[in-house]
């Protein structure tokens, strides 16, 4: 084994005692062509993130592929890899250690899945090991077996009927029907596409699927990417219709090890063209990739949980960078990002032209605009406002009616009765909750009872709701109407889809299910809790919600009303207007302005006082803006959170930076680690 990168004196001394001449002692000779294997160790260490030497007996040599899995010892243990590359022979003076073993002659990590796993690794300042863990999964003998003796190379698609693209879902898009004509030419434009309706043959999963069709059109493979699994069975639906059930594969890690390794080989084997799936189907292993599309980029369940913590999106523009194939991002609200990609030129929009949106879109009613005040005086002091009411009870005679409240529970949030202070747990300060109309109350954060809970404020014992939750909201719907059926979707108990007749379905943002023809009505509550948030992306993730419910109603045509409970008239009328565009902009325009990101790039290194300190020694960083080190929680003053700001001109250079540091603490086996995350969601 060998160091193949730079020579390294701390890496050196961890190689003492692991070099052998070119046929160890007690083995078989070396491979006859290119015995040397550049091998890529499974470590969580950031200093041995790069590749090592070794031999490849005579014996492995036909399974040793760039790609295979493998094992191979070092500093005493063995460690699984995957195989990167193979030569002629190590640099002077270096004795080898042989590979232990193949575990899979599969060459499942491809040169272009090395290449995308290095760009987001060099990005998020991670490993690369990190990265293929994501991006591979993992094994399964049985499956591999069903593969043997076939190569990755020699398989072709299977000759299925030409796929019919309907370019009528883009009715009234500007540049739709030009893009799919674009796709089906064999070009590659990049779009960030608008939708505005979220059920029937004009959802955006029929316009995504009829983008994917346009590629395959064209000879070419498409990938496509939602954030669940609710959104993943729906465009598996829209997929169906246009390519066929055997058209295209799925990539969750729900299905489990078995039917996810068995698709990700039949990808890799090339036998069928478009994928789609969850977070980790953006390293599918699709030959001469054509498209990229991305359902709701600002979906936080695209932010990956383990390091380096990459966001799908970006995952995919490095790839769509790196293979030259078009892309398309696709939400029923912009993202703060896909603006930016507009306004640079990089993208293109594709938006409803408005005489047509105002036709096809519900009619959007604010209760707390002036108009309305002067009607009901007392509408400040009610969750469910006359209007509000008025149009749940008109829509019921059309169709479902869809309820969106913020959180789950009953009560998910208490106050004092006396002094409206908010009440808290006493031993770790998190909110207290109320699971049931007669549950003692819970702390939301650790979970323990509070039943003899008394205010510190006023020392009352009594308490109160201040936020009703998802529960509560259905049984005081039913009452509200009686004889009507009340549909709950949400926490564990989120449902996919609702029939025809009129219901109440009361869900949590995200969890509103589709009627098939479209609700009669939305009414979404609780729009101040939902905005005052401690985020500075409260406002964008509000919009976004809204938007997603909005997108579920039927056209004010056909009677579809939308009624929103907000004082935020800046926000709120971005939906009256259907603006999600401008709303982004003008978000862009105050990022800018405040230099938050996305106009700017972000870094938080995260731990002791002692920690940070020592990783700033030494760190060469260009102009960039210090924010911290402050307290990550006012409890707790041993966690400590660092934010670093710098521009994407700067963007390589401190990512790089902070990449080699962690590397030599790393190498130092420093006491007080620091996490180091870019471009977290929750920063700020």
């Amino acid at each position: 084994m060998a160091d193949a990168g730079a020579g390294d004196p701390v890496q050196l001394s961890l190689l003492q005692g692991f070099g052998q001449p070119a046929r160890a002692r007690g083995t078989s000779p070396a491979a006859a062509a290119d015995p040397v294997a550049q091998v890529l160790d499974e470590s969580p260490l950031p200093h041995l993130d790069r590749f090592f030497d070794y031999l490849v007996p005579e014996e492995l040599a036909d399974a040793a592929v760039p790609g295979a899995r493998v094992k191979a010892r070092f500093a005493g243990q063995e460690l699984a890899g995957y195989i990167t590359g193979r030569r002629a022979e190590a640099p002077e003076g270096v004795r080898l250690v042989p590979l232990s073993k193949v575990v899979s002659p599969q060459p499942v990590l491809t040169p272009g899945l090395l290449r995308l796993a290095t760009a987001v690794a060099e990005r998020y300042a991670g490993t690369v090991s990190d990265v293929v863990r994501a991006a591979v999964p993992p094994r399964v003998a049985k499956v591999d077996q069903e593969f043997a003796g076939r190569e990755a190379a020699a398989a072709s698609p299977a000759v299925l009927p030409a796929p019919v693209v309907d370019a009528s879902c883009f009715a009234g898009y500007t540049s739709g029907p030009a893009y799919l004509a674009h796709l089906a030419a064999g070009e590659s434009p990049r779009a960030v596409l608008t939708s505005h309706r979220s059920y029937g043959p004009a959802a955006w999963t029929a316009q995504v699927a009829a983008a994917a069709a346009a590629t395959v059109q064209s000879g070419r493979g498409a990938l496509v990417v939602v954030p669940d699994a609710r959104d993943l069975a729906r465009m598996e639906s829209a997929l169906a219709a246009v390519l066929g059930a055997e058209g295209y594969l799925r990539l969750s890690a729900e299905d489990g090890p078995t039917l996810r390794y068995r698709n990700y080989l039949r990808l890799l084997h090339g036998e069928v063209r478009v994928a789609v799936g969850t977070r980790s189907a953006a390293y599918a292993p699709l030959r001469e990739l054509g498209l990229i599309a991305l359902w709701d980029d600002g979906d936080d369940l695209y932010v990956e949980q383990r390091a380096p913590y990459q966001h799908t999106r970006e995952v995919l523009l490095l790839r769509a960078g790196q293979e030259e194939c078009a892309v398309l991002l696709a939400s029923a609200a912009r993202s703060t990002e896909a603006e930016r990609l507009v306004r640079h030129g990089w993208a293109r929009p594709i938006q409803c032209e408005r005489p047509v949106l105002r036709a096809q879109t519900p009619r959007v009613l604010n209760t707390a605009d002036s108009f309305q005040q002067e009607r009901d005086p007392l509408l400040a002091h009610a969750r469910l406002p006359q209007a509000a009411w008025q149009a749940a009870r008109d829509g019921l005679e059309r169709g479902p009616v869809l309820v969106q409240v913020a959180r789950t529970g009953f009560s998910p949030a208490l106050s004092c009765q006396d002094c409206r202070t908010p009440a808290r747990c006493p031993d770790c300060s998190g909110p207290l909750g109320q699971p049931g109309r007669a549950a003692v109350p819970v702390c939301r954060w650790c979970g323990r009872l509070a039943a003899d809970y008394r205010c510190p404020a006023c020392g009352s014992a009594r308490l109160r709701a201040s936020m009703a939750g998802a529960a509560r909201t259905a049984e005081e719907l039913g009452r509200a109407f009686p004889g009507v059926a009340v549909v709950s979707s949400a926490g564990e108990h989120v449902k996919d889809a609702v029939g025809a007749r009129p219901a109440l379905v009361v869900a949590t943002p995200g969890a509103e299910p589709v009627a098939e023809a479209g609700y009669a009505a939305a009414l979404l509550l609780d729009g101040n809790a939902m905005l005052s948030r401690e985020s500075l992306r409260a406002s964008e993730e509000t919009l976004r919600r809204w938007f997603g419910a909005a997108s579920l109603v039927r056209p004010a045509a056909e009677g579809g009303i939308v009624v929103v409970t907000a004082d935020s008239d800046t926000v709120v009328g971005h939906l009256v207007r259907w603006d999600p565009a401008g709303a982004a902009s003008r978000e862009l325009d105050l990022r800018r302005e405040l230099q938050l990101p996305p106009a700017v790039r972000i870094a938080a290194l995260t731990g002791s006082p002692a920690g940070i300190e020592l990783f700033l020694q030494d760190l060469d960083l260009p102009q960039v803006r210090l924010v911290g080190p402050v307290p990550l929680e006012a409890r707790d003053a041993a966690v400590h959170r660092l934010l670093i700001f710098f521009g994407y001109r700067e963007a390589a250079a401190v990512a790089a930076a902070l990449r080699t540091r962690k590397a030599a603490l790393s190498a130092k086996r420093t006491k007080d680690p620091v996490q180091v995350r870019l471009d977290g969601l929750d920063f700020i």
